[in-house]
């Protein structure tokens, strides 16, 4: 490893660094959904309906406190400030709640343009300097030249993995994003209604 590092030049490290720094976040990111979907209670999401369609919204809020069930948490959180606007407090909740699904993507998206970038850059330095040596050699020394060449490339192949290896889990965590995006919108937009079915059954018990 450190031999090859040695062979593909300086911008073999901030490659190296592009690469820990790609697994870490990938990590990071597959801990974060694991916990996610260890935590997510669809027992407990129907019982917050139940009670909130029964106009319960106080017993509703109190089946919510202190969850690690992230649909429960933003249900939760519309309800409790209903009064200045239940659209509004859901989509603020669920925002939240997105930015932290989305936390880290964009590391992991630089590094999967800017690794290649890296690569090409080793590439060209050391293209130019082989032809430098060409220029002090001639052709009476073709091996330099060639083995220039073939060590500059090095950096391209390293951009390249770095690079391949980490756009699986980005965009499998990209997917994920837009996946469970998806299911909160539909789950805010029937727990809105419901809402309003309980605010009608306060109502009629007053």
């Amino acid at each position: 490893m450190e031999e090859l590092i040695q062979k593909g030049g300086v911008l073999m490290w901030p490659l190296l660094a592009c690469s820990i720094v790609g697994i870490a976040v990938s990590i990071e990111r597959a801990l974060y959904w694991i916990r996610v979907t260890a935590t997510r209670s669809q027992k407990q999401i129907n019982r917050i309906f139940e009670l909130t369609e029964a106009g319960e919204f106080e017993k509703a809020i109190e089946e919510s406190k202190d969850t690690k069930c992230m649909t429960c948490r933003i249900l939760s959180s519309g309800l409790a400030h209903r009064n200045y606007g239940l659209t509004e407090n859901l989509e603020a909740a669920a925002d939240i709640e997105i930015a932290a699904m989305k936390r880290g993507l964009s590391i992991l998206d630089t590094i999967i343009t800017l690794a290649p970038l890296l690569g090409i850059l080793g590439t060209v330095s050391g293209i130019i300097s082989s032809f430098d040596l060409l220029g002090e050699a001639g052709i009476e020394d073709p091996k330099a030249v060639t083995g220039g060449i073939a060590q500059a490339l090095i950096t391209t192949a390293a951009g390249l993995t770095v690079a391949i290896i980490t756009l699986l889990p980005h965009n499998a965590f990209v997917r994920k994003v837009e996946k469970v995006t998806h299911f909160l919108e539909k789950m805010c937009s029937c727990y809105t209604v419901t809402v309003q079915k309980g605010m009608e059954k306060r109502g009629n018990r007053q």
